[in-house]
């Protein structure tokens, strides 16, 4: 079996991630969910709040530092003097990276999957930086801990692991960014006094958060099964 045929050759995988982020974004809607899925409620609140991070970074502000909290619920802290580039388009840009980032780099990762190489490269280079994300930004035990944990898991499969566990591996992450948006899924379709991050980009973008919630939701939705159909039957 050579490389190409990884993900190929055992269409199961497909039927085995497609049930793991349904069932991922029917438990973190019901009572207690979060906390069954605790590491991927984290991870899902660490790749949202790194997005937010690294755009603001990207367009001239400081990232100060990331908190995550027992709850699951997380905060990047930033500051920027005089305005960031692009302006408002920059603040819209830094507020849709929460929700967007994720499903964009977890595309990647999906379609990264089809080249064992790539996919191993990705591994480290993923779990180095998260490593590397607790010592700059991380500021809360719960997140050092847990961030921590993955990172060195992570890395650890990506140095050692079986092909197939690799391959695997880059697929289950990828799917786990693409549906971080629905982690708080009630969030995306939330005012909340103007501080989400659909409020924010309808302050600036004219059209109603609901609006943003839907297009952020369904992209979410749109790069997940095509990063997969790709995966799978693209040859």
């Amino acid at each position: 079996m050579n490389q190409s045929d990884l993900v190929l050759y055992d269409r199961m995988g497909l039927t085995l991630l497609i049930a793991i982020a349904f069932a991922t974004g029917i438990l973190w809607q019901i009572p207690g969910g979060k906390i069954i899925l605790y590491p991927l409620t984290l991870l899902s609140t660490w790749y949202h709040e790194m997005a937010h991070g690294l755009m603001a970074v990207l367009l001239g502000a400081n990232f100060k530092k990331l908190e995550i909290f027992a709850n699951g619920n997380g905060l990047a802290r930033y500051e920027y003097r005089g305005s960031l580039f692009l302006g408002r388009i920059g603040q819209v840009l830094v507020s849709a990276a929460g929700p967007m980032g994720p499903p964009i780099v977890g595309a990647g990762f999906i379609l990264a999957s089809r080249d064992l190489q790539i996919a191993q490269n990705i591994l480290v280079i993923l779990g180095i930086f998260m490593l590397v994300s607790v010592v700059i930004w991380v500021r809360t035990g719960i997140g050092i801990l847990v961030i921590s944990f993955l990172g060195l898991i992570i890395l650890g499969i990506g140095l050692e692991a079986s092909p197939q566990l690799k391959v695997f591996l880059i697929q289950f992450l990828g799917v786990q960014a693409c549906i971080s948006t629905f982690r708080d899924f009630n969030y995306v379709f939330s005012y909340c006094g103007g501080h989400s991050d659909t409020a924010q980009i309808a302050k600036i973008l004219i059209l109603p958060h609901w609006f943003w919630g839907i297009l952020i939701t369904s992209s979410s939705l749109f790069l997940l099964m095509q990063s997969l159909r790709i995966a799978y039957f693209s040859k």
